[in-house]
């Protein structure tokens, strides 16, 4: 059973919105830094964006950058990204990760400890 639950994944229409959401059920919660990670048909996992532990601080790759906002809720265990935008390049299972790692803004998967199984987003043109 997995101790993080994303949720949110749709069918979008080029240029359109999505949010997704992350439910934590991994320790206490505000203990761990968050992201998000994708993944595309036949491509690697590849970083999305980051947050701190107390959500002061964000984190975005480039390709995503003034688009996504990630966000998170420590008392609800939840977090976010909203997604603006969207482009068919963005269609991918997108997954939520978490970590105590200093390396949280690093962008490297090895540095996220615990995993959700995914959630599809796919953006058409």
């Amino acid at each position: 059973q997995s101790q993080l639950v994303e949720s949110g994944g749709d069918v979008v229409q080029a240029g359109g919105s999505l949010r997704l959401s992350c439910a934590s059920s991994v320790g206490t919660f505000i203990n761990y830094a968050m992201a998000w990670f994708r993944q595309a048909p036949g491509k690697g996992r590849e970083y999305v964006a980051a947050i701190s532990w107390s959500g002061t601080n964000a984190d975005y790759a480039d390709s995503v950058k003034g688009r996504f906002t990630i966000s998170r809720d420590n008392a609800k265990k939840m977090m976010y990204l909203q997604m603006n935008s969207l482009k068919s390049e963005d269609t991918a299972v997108y997954y939520c990760a978490a970590t105590r790692s200093s390396g949280w803004n690093s962008g490297l998967e090895s540095n996220y400890y615990y995993w959700g199984q995914g959630t599809q987003v796919t953006v058409s043109s």
